[in-house]
């Protein structure tokens, strides 16, 4: 990952190895500690990494569908272009034809013979006059034909290049999903084949909808007007479910939650968590105050949004709803103000 990982519980861990702990000390009273207990900790470790992973490809996910939503957009945009250009084309061809007809019916035959059938030398030169300047017109109608055929071709080359980008991110987009989907069915067979009283604790410590023991934050004030909304609405959100994928106003991914808290406060932040730590200026985690968005993992795969008094709200993981925890809960990649 690029540094060297703080040995702290994970979030997924931290409730559910509480419950481990009791359950461990318990069987001690008994003079005997479980012999699947240490399994369940490798389980819930392996469920973690899985989650952690998983939560690592619905970011590229994430980017993937918004590069295929720009894409078919441009390719619309090239589409309607390409079908105006062809209308000029077929207006300029009637023209042409227009003017061929006129040329014909006005005397387009050889001078000598257009000579001989004339009334005389004023009426052929009035004549000749006219052809010249039906000649320039349609070799300027001709040129201007040319062009816009060619910008046609261009137009068309460019579209076709464009759809085949957006079927090759459409491919990465269910590749992505494939995989993220995989993982999470493979975490929850991990979870259901652990005893009854573990798996019981664990879906106690990741489903507490975080409204139980809220944290002190009185004297946490955001910088401005905007940082405080942006707050407001992710401490709204708190309770509501975790959807890969999502950016609300049901469910949320980390990055969603965060994308969709700003946009109540009038401020568009990128889709991904990647792309949201280069937003703003960065600042030390010393300085941080509400509203600034905290970074995790050497790769950005996480992100939260601090609240003051050393707690963010996050979307965790798959199974847990959007909740308040320390902001140390994981390592911290950067921390940035919006």
């Amino acid at each position: 990952m690029g540094f060297h990982r703080r040995l702290a519980p994970s979030v997924l861990n931290r409730g559910a190895g509480a419950a481990l702990c009791a359950l461990s000390a318990a069987a001690a009273a008994l003079g005997a500690v479980p012999a699947n207990a240490a399994s369940s900790g490798h389980t819930r470790a392996e469920v973690d990494r899985l989650y952690r992973q998983a939560e690592e490809v619905t970011e590229a996910y994430n980017k993937a569908g918004e590069r295929a939503a720009a894409l078919r957009h441009e390719v619309n945009g090239a589409q309607d272009r390409i079908a105006r250009r062809q209308q000029d084309v077929n207006v300029m061809r009637e023209a042409l034809g227009s003017l061929a007809g006129a040329q014909y019916r006005s005397g387009g035959i050889d001078p000598t013979v257009a000579l001989l059938f004339s009334d005389g030398p004023e009426d052929y030169l009035d004549r000749a006059s006219l052809l010249g300047r039906i000649d320039v017109r349609r070799a300027g109608q001709l040129r201007e034909l040319q062009g816009a055929m060619r910008e046609l071709a261009q137009e068309r080359t460019e579209a076709a290049g464009k759809l085949a980008e957006l079927e090759r991110s459409r491919r990465a987009v269910a590749s992505r999903k494939a995989t993220v989907e995989k993982k999470l069915a493979t975490a929850r067979r991990l979870i259901a084949a652990l005893p009854a009283a573990d798996r019981a604790a664990f879906e106690h410590a990741s489903r507490g909808d975080g409204r139980a023991g809220l944290p002190d934050l009185s004297g946490a004030t955001a910088p401005d007007g905007r940082a405080a909304a942006a707050v407001a609405a992710a401490r709204a959100a708190v309770g509501r479910p975790y959807v890969w994928g999502a950016s609300g106003p049901a469910g949320f991914d980390c990055s969603g939650l965060m994308q969709w808290s700003y946009a109540h406060a009038g401020i568009h932040l990128p889709r991904t968590s990647q792309e949201q730590r280069h937003v703003g200026h960065r600042i030390p985690l010393s300085q941080a105050q509400p509203g600034d968005l905290v970074v995790y993992r050497s790769d950005a795969s996480h992100v939260g949004m601090y609240v003051g008094n050393g707690q963010v709200i996050h979307a965790p993981y798959p199974g847990a709803p959007v909740r308040y925890d320390p902001v140390g809960m994981m390592p911290i990649s950067s921390v940035t103000r919006p």
